[in-house]
């Protein structure tokens, strides 16, 4: 019996230690479906948000669906822990040379002595008794240390991550509005210099998404972490972006279309690697996000802004060629994340966040007082 709990033992460390190292060490995109931590997050997940939603009024699913990115971190790295003390204790087992003057069962009390070894307590209680047991005891107190700097190490670059996410989003509040639109930002940007600003804008979210597919295919729980304000999210500044892009390059020349042309092809990318990552097959809308009617009015919007798309019926079959691309992804993720997805365009006199305060009682959703004001 002692070969097999040895076996067993030595497994249950392996698959610990190779899930910790593929999910926290390894940089590149692991494709196998039978992982710990895919398996944990997907049926976790699932679990919570369905919980959330059929238990809660709308207004505050938000909030609890934002609790589970850090408190599934946390319970990954528990079970790591737990599942690499358990096979320790296994492999004690096999040894089975422990000394306990209180006479505890067998393995309570080699569950106990690896539990203790592992966190470096130093109980004294429990000690072994034979030299592979002592040797055995080294390892485990080695591998607590390593473990607890690889956390150490792991939880920062999160956080790194999070926040140079975050604060592009927040950024995109005065240039797209909120939630982020595509006729919002192409609007903001008419006039003067406003071509070369968006120009430069997008080039700064070509970056953004190439961080955010590098980011969120390393470490996809980032996936889970959830903006500040609740009409704002990664995948909606991910599809403002792609919208904006879209009608860019079905309707508008210059050197805008070229930098449009880089952006979409990025964003693109990490739309569609994550629904990979997340086995998220794509999916239709149900609902037209832009149908004939509201494509007019939005190209009557923009030519009041002094953007007028050219190409006539042409630009409207050319966007939706483009929307065909990236639009399923983008509506598989929204559903599986519980994350709305933006409109082309908002109804009139929605106000921003920076516009708004808890304290703001004078008007409903025209600022402070009056219309909005834009930049």
């Amino acid at each position: 019996m002692g070969v097999v709990w040895a076996i067993i033992g030595l497994v249950l460390i392996i698959i610990m230690l190779w899930d910790a190292f593929e999910t926290v060490v390894f940089p590149r995109r692991v494709t196998r479906r039978l992982r710990l931590a895919r398996l944990f997050y997907r049926y976790t997940w699932l679990s919570y948000s369905w919980v959330v939603s059929k238990t809660l009024p709308a207004r505050r699913q938000e909030a609890f669906l934002s609790y589970f990115g850090p408190l599934s971190l946390l319970a990954l790295i528990g079970i790591w822990a737990a599942g690499l003390v358990t096979g320790y204790a296994f492999l004690f087992r096999a040894v089975s040379l422990l000394h306990d003057p209180l006479g505890a069962p067998e393995f309570v009390r080699t569950l106990y002595f690896s539990g203790t070894t592992f966190f470096t307590l130093g109980m004294g209680d429990v000690t072994p008794s034979s030299t592979a047991a002592r040797i055995l005891a080294v390892f485990e107190v080695g591998m607590g240390f390593a473990f607890l700097a690889l956390i150490i190490g792991y939880l920062p670059s999160l956080n790194q991550s999070f926040s140079h996410r975050e604060v592009s989003i927040s950024l995109l509040d005065a240039r797209a509005g909120s939630p982020p639109t595509a006729a919002e930002m192409l609007r903001r940007h008419a006039g003067g210099y406003g071509m070369e600003a968006l120009r430069q804008l997008l080039h700064e979210w070509e970056l953004w998404s190439a961080e955010l597919l590098e980011s969120h295919l390393s470490y996809p729980v980032l996936a889970y972490f959830r903006s500040q304000h609740d009409n704002q999210s990664w995948l909606a500044a991910l599809t403002a972006i792609l919208d904006t892009c879209a009608l860019s390059i079905a309707g508008t020349k210059g050197a805008c279309l070229h930098q449009a042309k880089r952006t979409f092809a990025v964003s693109r990318h990490a739309a569609v690697d994550l629904a990979i990552i997340f086995d998220a097959p794509p999916r239709t809308p149900e609902q037209d996000r832009l149908p004939d009617a509201a494509f007019k009015k939005l190209r009557s919007l923009l030519a009041q802004a002094g953007l007028n798309m050219h190409g006539g019926p042409d630009a409207g079959r050319r966007l939706a060629d483009l929307r065909a691309m990236y639009e399923p992804y983008v509506n598989s993720l929204a559903r599986l994340m519980h994350l709305a997805v933006p409109p082309f365009m908002m109804p009139d006199g929605r106000k921003d966040n920076w516009q708004t305060s808890p304290w703001d009682t004078i008007s409903s959703g025209t600022g402070v007082k009056g219309a909005p004001i834009h930049f």
